[in-house]
């Protein structure tokens, strides 16, 4: 009996161990002991060269639209979506659904850069903003101005994040 409690001490000493050094080391990856056929290569995502897609919450008109209104993405790429509000109005770039569909590396307006996870954007009048992500899961996604009248006046979109090829 004794020596089945040490021994799971021992184990329990491990594990914990194990568990801690992981809070610590979040990036860190740890190998199934089991051989696999399968050789897996690691790849660092936050080094591709993010693909630039400019957008435009309304123009000079200050037209209720986002310019382009629809985006296509593929998951595991790097994006960088180019925001710009040429408007005299304050808008949003708001998809909830497609925010949690992501990894945001950054979010950089003017001398700010923001990380974490970012579930709209505003623009206020004359302003640019880059927001960097990689998307992670499939699906479209709803895209919208959440100032009043602006999604019923047009200021709507959709997001499609289609599977790697």
């Amino acid at each position: 009996m004794r020596h089945t409690f040490k021994i799971f001490s021992q184990i329990l000493s491990i594990w914990i161990f194990a568990i801690s050094f992981l809070a610590i080391s979040p990036n860190l990856a740890i190998a199934s002991p089991i051989a696999s056929p399968v050789k897996i290569a690691s790849v660092d995502f936050t080094k591709q060269t993010a693909i630039e897609v400019k957008v435009s919450l309304s123009d000079t008109a200050n037209e209720l639209k986002f310019i382009p209104d629809r985006f296509t993405f593929e998951s595991g790429k790097r994006y960088k979506l180019l925001l710009n509000n040429p408007s005299g109005l304050k808008h949003y770039f708001t998809s909830k659904d497609f925010a949690d569909a992501i990894w945001t590396q950054n979010v950089v307006a003017g001398n700010v850069e923001v990380k974490g996870n970012i579930r709209e954007l505003e623009l206020r009048p004359n302003t640019t903003a880059a927001w960097t992500f990689i998307p992670i899961k499939s699906g479209t996604y709803e895209l919208h101005c959440v100032i009043a009248g602006h999604t019923e006046a047009g200021m709507r979109g959709l997001i499609t994040i289609q599977p790697s090829a």
